[in-house]
């Protein structure tokens, strides 16, 4: 009975993942799906630029310029974020930080849009843990049949979603990465923390469904193995 039992905790584990991915940047800064870098150099004058963007789920936040002459480090600009919104582009500002006018078209609204999903995924998964709650209550017969079965098809759906969830977010930074790369040789793209949070929600809910299945047929195979013996 320990996989039933486990099931929970793993749902719980994977709705505060999808929770915090869904709230990832403009709103938690420390949360990502991508980072565009771009850092450029000259021998002139010993100088050179850096400037960083993170996107999140809601939009992107940009760091401060910073520009280096002779040794001598200054902010060319604050840092500042978006406004918490569906589906966003690369706009002046962003372009402006990496200093890469080129990106502009990089990405659509369209595309970032789907990310809507992460939010749904996460409802859907707050809903399964509420209802595999009910696992760890058992029955007058001493089972918790019906809960496990129930918690079966949510884990079932919350798991398909989450999957396709990742899937979206793997093509959303593949694709952006492809783009970016080819309109600038100076700018670097790197994968974010969101992206392995949310494969590590699927995973959890995954194993966690295979728990509760294992709350339907084993207990149901104890009831034939009472029944047996009396």
């Amino acid at each position: 009975m320990f996989l039933p039992a486990l099931a929970p905790l793993l749902i719980f584990i994977a709705f505060l993942l999808l929770l915090l991915v869904s709230l990832s940047v403009p709103i938690i800064k420390s949360i990502d799906l991508f980072r565009l870098t771009a850092n450029a150099s000259s021998s002139i004058l010993k100088s050179s630029a850096s400037g960083s963007v993170t996107f999140g789920v809601w939009g992107y936040c940009v760091s401060a310029l910073k520009v280096s002459v002779f040794g001598s480090d200054r902010s060319m600009s604050d840092g500042q974020c978006s406004k918490a919104h569906l589906g966003y582009t690369f706009d002046s500002t962003v372009a402006d930080a990496v200093g890469a006018s080129s990106i502009q078209n990089a990405i659509s609204r369209t595309t970032t849009a789907a990310l809507l999903l992460h939010p749904l995924a996460a409802a859907l998964a707050f809903l399964t843990l509420l209802v595999s709650l009910f696992i760890l209550r058992r029955g007058s017969n001493g089972t918790s049949r019906l809960p496990s079965a129930l918690t079966t098809g949510l884990a079932i759906l919350t798991s398909i979603l989450t999957t396709i969830v990742f899937l979206i977010d793997v093509i959303v930074v593949a694709v952006v990465r492809g783009r970016v790369h080819k309109a600038s040789d100076s700018l670097d793209l790197t994968w974010g923390n969101a992206v392995w949070m949310t494969l590590g929600a699927a995973i959890a809910l995954w194993i966690s469904t295979i728990g509760a299945m294992c709350g339907v047929f084993g207990l149901r195979s104890t009831r034939k193995r009472t029944t047996n013996t009396y």
